[in-house]
């Protein structure tokens, strides 16, 4: 059991954390000093800007010696500056921790490199809390993700995708992020890998990150809609049998986030 234990691990296997940036100057510092809060040591930090112009740029090239690859260009979007990061890793673990998130303690990355290690697996997931925006010491929803099983799946159930950490060579033999999807690309992976490919994944019962309330998906009633239909589209891009009522069995599984309470 690896719940709130700050597990040691041995720094052989190399980590490639991917953040995701966009005129998000009032957060990245957060995201940045909790990756280098970290008491895992072995880890290559990329920044992918989308071409800010707020002075993002000015904050992360505060840490230039910390981040290994900085690139800030405009891009097509969310995931494509996600594959252009993954392209850029040299890690044998990759995790994305986007410019709105950051880590609740440094042993985040020990935890997640001792689970690779014991159980062999290709991925690791966790659990996530949303944070109020201007407050981060406020929870206000807890993801607790639970262990993965096909059922799940065919009832709307998805990982949180910032917990989310999977082997380079995964990503090389399956395919990165489709850019074609604005907001269900990440589920559309999830389902691949997880569900079509059937990797070997494992749970972590831990809190992985916290991100700040206003995420892509959920900023605005119209995004929200879109994201609800690319979920459908996530099925058939991938060439699965979409489960009936998939666009609304998802979003019913995110309302025991407002009511779960995390154990701190």
């Amino acid at each position: 059991m690896l719940e709130n234990q700050h597990i040691l691990a041995s720094d052989d296997i190399k980590l490639s954390i991917i953040t995701v940036s966009f005129n998000s100057v009032n957060t990245i510092k957060d995201t940045i000093e909790s990756i280098m809060s970290q008491d895992y040591s072995n880890v290559e930090y990329i920044v992918i800007d989308g071409g800010s112009s707020d002075g993002t740029v000015d904050v992360v090239k505060k840490y230039s010696d910390y981040v290994a690859y900085f690139l800030s260009e405009k891009d097509k979007g969310i995931y494509d500056a996600m594959n252009k990061g993954i392209n850029l890793a040299s890690g044998d673990i990759i995790g994305i921790l986007n410019s709105d998130d950051f880590y609740p303690n440094s042993f985040v990355l020990s935890n997640v490199v001792k689970t690779f290690k014991k159980y062999d697996c290709d991925a690791v997931y966790g659990d996530l809390v949303y944070v109020k925006a201007n407050d981060t010491s406020k929870i206000k929803r807890y993801w607790k993700a639970g262990k993965y099983d096909t059922k799940k799946i065919k009832n709307g159930w998805m990982l949180p995708h910032p917990t989310f950490f999977v082997r380079k060579e995964i990503y090389e033999k399956y395919g990165l992020y489709d850019t074609d999807l604005k907001s269900a690309a990440d589920y559309k992976m999830i389902l691949n890998l997880l569900y079509k490919q059937n990797i070997i994944v494992y749970y972590i019962p831990m809190i992985l990150v916290n991100m700040r309330l206003g995420g892509t998906s959920n900023r605005s009633l119209l995004n929200r809609i879109r994201a609800n239909k690319e979920d459908g589209l996530a099925w058939t891009k991938n060439q699965l049998n979409k489960p009936s009522l998939i666009r609304f069995k998802k979003p019913l599984q995110k309302l025991k986030q407002f009511f779960l309470k995390p154990k701190l």
